[in-house]
């Protein structure tokens, strides 16, 4: 390998921590986004109409639901194996599938979680398999 392959090997590699970390944390916001929203109806706003409307307790639920895949994911993703990178690639996308349904509601929260999580599939992906990353 160059040395610019081994270096971007490397910022692939303290990326993927980040991942990680960015996952747990993640993972608790949508947590606590949808006790918010299961909670009390009235601190989400609703906005217009739209296609992909739910029941603000359904979102609720949802979040929850994906925050603790998310989170258990992250934690997950600090072992290094591929069935924790791949459910973490699957994850980051179902998160950015569910943010973009969500735009509606919180605008900037979803367009920072779907950055993150493309972020987080590029270190998963990027980083070699094999590698002693942690």
């Amino acid at each position: 390998m160059t040395d610019k392959s081994i270096r971007r090997q490397e910022i692939a590699a303290d990326t993927m921590i980040g991942a990680a970390i960015l996952l747990i944390t993640i993972g608790v916001l949508h947590i606590v986004q949808g006790i918010a929203a299961v909670g009390n109806d009235a601190v989400v706003t609703a906005g217009p109409e739209y296609t992909y409307e739910f029941d603000l307790t359904v979102w609720g639920w949802i979040h929850i639901v994906l925050g603790l895949l998310v989170a258990l994911v992250g934690g997950a993703l600090f072992r290094g194996g591929l069935w924790a990178r791949t459910l973490t690639v699957t994850i980051a996308a179902a998160s950015i599938v569910i943010n973009f349904l969500w735009l509606p509601h919180y605008p900037a929260w979803a367009i920072l979680i779907i950055a993150l999580d493309t972020v987080m599939i590029w270190a998963v992906m990027t980083a070699i398999p094999d590698s002693d990353w942690h």
